[in-house]
């Protein structure tokens, strides 16, 4: 693995781990502290999510033209003046205003990280996102365990920790990021004339792709909304439920070895992956449907966790296999958006479906719209072979 991707696996824990003190608990922290109700809290996240669609298509544009340092070195700037206003000002309305700074700050991040991944690590395949995917749930398997101890001492603190984990990032950046020229390490070929031939079939495929990745994260973010909320309701403490994600975590580690023999095996296979990991992302709203306790919840976030080893690090892997020479950030922010969008909806959805008709009604809703989400999944490439035909 090269030298850049592991000062960008390093990179992304420090970052996550700081992300993930904040993210799980803003549903919990506009409803209980604040005040405000699930639908209001879901506005908020809404606007969060939407800041960071702007801010991944950013991130990519800057990666393009500038240079990874540069796009992430502007990104963890922008963090920092977001997390410290943040700090000092976490009433309301201040609250929405600086959040949604650090939604667009936090966007600008991961686009070019993915895309530095991808260039530095074109033989990689799978295995550089993968890496990428690793380092980021490792943060979140420590970040929430630490945060939920924090929060129960005093919430403010939890602003505090943000900030120190982003410091830490930017100093990171600033020492050993600058080392690399990060752009145009990508081995492509580039031809004018095959970019412009090919430009409009990768486009459409990356777009139908990403129906399927905003139903998943519009899903996902259920888990640090309305199920947040609906655990605090059934009795959980913030600990157990910040413990669900260091399960999340550690589990998408722990899991490597297991599912590495059906990996290799599917390695040019990779509509399988994507369409087991989103059956198993379905089943596990069902047992959410039934959960009333700490250990079904487990169970869930257990199968979640396997359905996201499967679908998730494919992704990026298709956009930069699709990104035409030199579009590398721009199909990364493209892929970042879909993501974002799903959690941009996702709150502000869930919260509306538990409000009109309950937790267990949003559960089956959720199961089927992922089932629904094989369909782009299977057919996402057709205009990729129509072109070549």
């Amino acid at each position: 693995m090269p030298k850049q991707v592991w000062f960008l696996i390093i990179g992304t824990f420090v970052n996550t781990v700081g992300n993930s003190f904040l993210w799980p608990l803003n549903s919990i922290y506009i409803h209980d502290h604040l005040g405000k109700s699930l639908t209001t809290a879901g506005i908020v996240l809404m606007l969060n999510s939407l800041a960071g669609v702007f801010g991944n298509l950013v991130g990519g544009y800057l990666f393009d033209k500038l240079g990874g340092y540069k796009a992430i070195l502007i990104g963890v700037v922008f963090n920092l003046i977001s997390i410290t206003l943040l700090t000092i000002w976490h009433d309301w309305p201040q609250y929405i205003v600086f959040l949604t700074m650090l939604g667009f700050s936090g966007g600008i991040v991961y686009p070019a990280i993915y895309a530095i991944a991808g260039s530095a690590w074109p033989e990689g395949g799978r295995r550089a996102f993968n890496s990428i995917f690793l380092a980021n749930n490792v943060g979140v398997a420590i970040g929430p365990a630490l945060a939920g101890i924090v929060a129960d001492i005093k919430f403010d603190y939890v602003f505090s920790a943000n900030l120190f984990f982003y410091v830490v990032f930017f100093v990171l950046v600033l020492t050993t990021y600058k080392r690399f020229d990060m752009r145009g390490l990508t081995t492509k070929p580039f031809s004018g004339n095959e970019t412009k031939r090919r430009n409009r079939g990768p486009i459409v495929a990356i777009s139908i792709l990403s129906i399927s990745l905003i139903v998943c994260w519009l899903s996902y973010s259920q888990w640090s909304a309305t199920i947040s909320s609906y655990t605090q309701g059934l009795g959980m403490s913030l600990s157990e439920y910040s413990l669900l994600w260091t399960i999340n975590g550690f589990m998408i580690v722990a899991v490597q070895p297991v599912i590495r023999p059906l990996i290799t095996r599917w390695e040019n296979k990779i509509k399988h992956q994507l369409v087991l990991g989103l059956i198993l992302m379905s089943f596990s709203y069902i047992v959410v449907y039934f959960a009333q306790d700490f250990k079904m919840f487990a169970a869930a976030m257990v199968i979640l966790t396997f359905g996201e080893v499967f679908f998730t690090p494919v992704i990026p892997m298709i956009a930069n296999k699709l990104a035409p020479h030199g579009q590398e950030g721009f199909y990364q922010g493209l892929v970042n958006s879909a993501s974002t969008i799903g959690r941009m909806i996702g709150p502000v959805f869930g919260g509306l479906m538990v409000d009109l008709y309950g937790m267990q009604i949003l559960m089956l809703i959720l199961s089927v719209l992922i089932i629904l989400a094989i369909i782009p999944c299977l057919v996402f490439d057709r205009t990729l072979r129509n072109e070549q035909t």
